[in-house]
């Protein structure tokens, strides 16, 4: 279930903030997150000191999937940031419990966050790369996700109205199920995927919130996990 919520524009009577989004932005971080996030969208944003005007609107969504949040921020509908983070438990219990993300949840992940985007050969790369890591093979699966990409891929080349033309939430829903194996996100192999949809990226960029971002940020959750190690209480 998704949950959005729209920032309205900061008063007219603050000339500081008026036509600024950075105040906005971080005022939507603070209600989500409890603090503005360290190297997120609102604290860049200050940083090059933006001019974004705050009526484009300032949307956080929050959805949940396979036991995690994910977590997307926008300005007049483009994703600009993304993060995954664990689903707070339904009740409290004596051990604080977390999972790794697999690739094959961080490509679900990519089908909420970037469902409607027409899938181009950077996606279709991006695909394979993660395919390749979740299952330790060198070719890609017969019928999984990284050939359904690409036949996507090439079709919607050819295609001219994007309506008519195959979009990432309809290859990577259920991703996992399609992946005969899958594996915990690592930095390499977010790293893999970022390579790969980077060199067939025609702007030589990643998309936000697309396959690449969302396995960045499964690897970020995961390796915070390594770090932070929960403690067994005696």
């Amino acid at each position: 279930m998704s949950q959005e919520q729209p920032m309205k524009p900061e008063s007219q009577e603050n000339p500081h903030d008026q036509g600024n989004a950075a105040a906005t932005m971080q005022s939507a971080e603070n209600r989500m997150y409890g603090q503005v996030q360290k190297g997120g969208p609102a604290a860049m944003m200050q940083s090059v000191g933006s001019n974004i005007g705050a009526d484009k609107g300032v949307v956080i969504t929050e959805t949940n999937v396979a036991g995690k949040r994910i977590i997307s921020e926008s300005i007049g509908g483009q994703v600009i940031g993304q993060d995954i983070l664990p689903a707070p438990l339904a009740s409290e219990t004596v051990h604080e419990q977390r999972g790794n993300i697999t690739i094959g949840e961080a490509l679900e992940a990519t089908a909420l966050t970037a469902g409607h985007k027409p899938v181009d050969y950077s996606d279709a790369a991006a695909i394979q790369a993660a395919e390749v890591r979740a299952t330790g093979r060198t070719n890609i699966v017969p019928g999984g996700v990284a050939a359904a990409a690409q036949s996507a891929a090439t079709r919607n080349a050819r295609m001219t109205r994007d309506e008519d033309k195959t979009k990432l939430g309809d290859i990577l829903m259920d991703a996992s199920s399609k992946l005969p194996s899958d594996k915990s996100v690592t930095r390499r192999d977010a790293e893999g995927v970022i390579g790969a949809e980077l060199r067939n990226n025609p702007n030589l960029c990643t998309r936000p919130g697309g396959v690449a971002a969302s396995v960045a940020a499964a690897a970020r959750l995961n390796q915070s996990n390594i770090q932070s190690p929960t403690r067994q209480d005696k």
